[in-house]
């Protein structure tokens, strides 16, 4: 296969989709790689490094999309790409279509076939593809939640640590998944107050014994939401549904209930988000006030650590992408489960229900359309 590896132009995405040592894999299983000039600068990846892995650099975008089997990328595709898409071409990327109408019947109508890394599952329910990410995201969630409590902007002037004599933040964790857990981890080494929340006993008995009597575990039910955000100064919303729209946990009315100045980051951004006033958010423009509450909702947090998202992304997408590109389409998700999870589309069928449900379309089967 021709695997092509676009410029990501998100804005302010400086992460690229391969590193040179994935180049290299895909070099030495018999494939080409072609990657667009200045693709992986942003990641502190030179085109020099790309190609002395084997790839050849394109400087024209259509090129790369015209000329590739396979594409594969960090983001879904913008307004920008919606031209290059066609029929049979292999769309490899972080897609998150239950967010995102316009993209899913465009994928559809093109009849591309799309690939999600975000719904890959294993048969333990973990998301493989996810997860480094969500690790970074959730990290990162406390970080800009800290600058969000900053006077200047518009935050109520506090420390998470407080300080000897002052009482320290308090911040509130929605969902124990990898990101919720990876906030919880960060958050207690700040000295802040913590409180997590989920539906799931099993997280909450996990978290609760890796990191002791630090924190609160609370089953997440309405009473035991509405108490704990009212009383948070920092909200971290890392609710998870995979492939479908994250439920608003967080309504508006309970935003007004909240303290002046106190802040929501909500990484569920990408699937919708937790919030009833949480629209998505650039690194450009990444907060804004709703119901005097800072909100910061940006859908590609890891962006800001290019570096480390980059590696980390390539550690956990190589492995199905070489199997894509080895087997074909068909044969690599009838002999892969997880992987046949991560279609998403295929031949102008909605193939992942989360995705159809979301806009009250029809699905089909992954097994009715890979038969054969």
């Amino acid at each position: 296969m021709v695997i092509g590896v676009p410029k990501e132009i998100k804005a302010e995405e400086n992460r690229v989709a391969i590193t040179a040592t994935g180049v290299s894999a895909f070099i030495s299983h018999g494939h080409q790689v072609i990657v667009e000039k200045g693709a992986g600068v942003g990641s502190g990846i030179l085109d020099r490094a790309f190609e002395a892995a084997g790839a050849t650099l394109l400087a024209s975008p259509r090129e790369i999309w015209e000329r590739s089997d396979l594409i594969m990328k960090v983001k879904e595709a913008e307004q920008e790409e919606l031209a290059f898409l066609r029929p049979g071409l292999i769309l490899y990327a972080y897609l998150h279509l239950a967010a995102n109408e316009k993209l899913t019947r465009y994928l559809t109508k093109k009849k591309v076939t799309s690939i999600a890394y975000e719904t890959i599952q294993l048969e333990d329910g973990s998301l493989p593809l996810l997860t480094p990410m969500s690790e970074i995201a959730g990290r990162l969630s406390l970080q800009v939640g800290a600058w969000c409590l900053q006077a200047e902007n518009g935050g109520r002037g506090l420390l998470l640590g407080g300080a000897s004599g002052v009482r320290p933040g308090k911040v509130v964790i929605l969902g124990a998944g990898i990101a919720g857990s990876s906030a919880c981890h960060v958050a207690t080494g700040m000295g802040a107050y913590v409180s997590i929340l989920d539906v799931n006993p099993s997280k909450l008995r996990y978290i609760h014994d890796i990191i002791g009597g630090r924190i609160t575990t609370l089953m997440s039910n309405r009473a035991n939401l509405e108490e704990e955000v009212v009383d948070a100064d920092l909200v971290v919303g890392g609710v998870l549904i995979p492939g479908a729209k994250t439920p608003k946990l967080i309504t508006r009315s309970l935003v007004r209930m909240m303290k002046p100045g106190a802040a929501i980051v909500d990484i569920s951004i990408d699937q919708g988000g937790c919030g009833e006033t949480s629209h998505p958010t650039t690194h450009n423009r990444p907060i804004y006030m709703e119901e005097e509450v800072v909100h910061y909702c940006v859908t590609n947090m890891p962006a800001i650590v290019p570096y480390t998202s980059t590696y980390a992304l390539t550690n956990a997408t190589l492995a199905y992408g070489l199997e894509i590109a080895d087997k074909g389409v068909v044969k690599s998700m009838n002999e892969n489960p997880a992987l046949a999870k991560g279609l998403n589309t295929y031949q102008g069928k909605i193939t992942h229900e989360g995705v159809a449900n979301a806009f009250g379309l029809r699905s089909t089967p992954v097994e009715e359309v890979i038969t054969g």
